[in-house]
């Protein structure tokens, strides 16, 4: 939970929004922690939570930190039984720090983050990469 909750600079609700825009109007097909993106050779932002889209697409919500600035995803819940919609939205309650896609008003994955923007020099927030299937399959 972030120790300086009005000093946010936009950088969270930016963030759900960037989320919403790669995912908005499509089906999850599997969320997994931890993978690898391509191209990418150390461990140091180089892995993240995928979240595979029913057009091949893989959105990669990447952990950052910056000194005593983070956002990292502690944990999700993916209901696989709600997919049966497209994504209608994205948003957030609990000062950014539970996160829900909603797929016809039925939550189908929810994100516990936790993020702090430190001193408000330092960056955070989620890198979120979109990459298409062809630069998935290698």
């Amino acid at each position: 939970m972030s120790y300086y909750e009005d000093d946010d600079d936009g950088t969270m609700p930016d963030n759900v929004q960037a989320l919403a825009d790669a995912v908005v109007g499509h089906k999850i097909v599997s969320v997994e922690k931890n993978v690898k993106l391509p191209g990418k050779d150390n461990w140091y932002h180089s892995h993240g939570t995928a979240i595979t889209l029913d057009n091949g697409k893989k959105v990669f919500l990447v952990d950052t930190d910056d000194c005593c600035a983070y956002t990292q995803l502690d944990e999700f819940l993916f209901n696989a039984d709600k997919i049966d919609h497209v994504i209608t939205n994205v948003n957030s309650t609990d000062n950014y720090n539970t996160w829900f896609v909603l797929a016809d008003m039925e939550e189908v994955l929810k994100l516990d983050v936790s993020w702090s923007e430190g001193s408000g020099y330092y960056s955070y927030g989620f890198g979120i990469v979109v990459y298409e299937p062809e630069q998935w399959e290698t």
